[in-house]
């Protein structure tokens, strides 16, 4: 829920702001920067939450503490690379593909309850899918619309 909320507010505020200093909207850059800032926002969380997060990994996968880091890092190096008109398009397939690869640790973690902030097994369980799984097709569409296509 707070992704959404960061990358809502994110949105307007930095809507507004173009709006203030271009004299003109651009929606397209708008949700590039609300979704990068929304990226920084959740690559914390893999240096806040190292131990819970890799508690979402599957035992079968090796130094998970370091994969949290690692997807912690690129998620920093997407947020950037929306921004830089060069490499959008490139930094939105890889985020889509990110966000399409991180969806079974989402589900792993619903599955087993895992709470990730307080690294305990006593999250929300399946219930959470409901509202992951709708999410993760938003920031997808987000990120196509916004990196991709910009029909706007």
């Amino acid at each position: 829920m707070k992704p959404l909320i960061v990358l809502l507010l994110s949105f307007i505020l930095s809507t507004f702001a173009i709006r203030i200093i271009k004299a003109e909207y651009e929606f397209a850059l708008s949700a590039r920067i609300a979704m990068a800032i929304m990226l920084v926002f959740t690559a914390i969380g893999h240096f806040v939450f190292t131990k819970g997060m890799s508690m979402m990994i599957p035992d079968f996968i090796p130094f998970k503490e370091r994969f949290v880091y690692l997807t912690g890092v690129f998620e920093i190096l997407l947020a950037v690379g929306l921004l830089i008109p060069q490499l959008k398009v490139l930094s939105g397939w890889a985020l889509i593909l990110f966000l399409l690869l991180m969806l079974p640790a989402n589900i792993y973690a619903s599955i087993n309850n895992v709470n990730y902030q307080q690294g305990t097994f006593d999250g929300h369980g399946m219930m959470y899918l409901w509202f992951r799984i709708p999410l993760q097709v938003l920031f997808i569409t987000w990120t196509y619309l916004s990196a991709i296509r910009m029909p706007w």
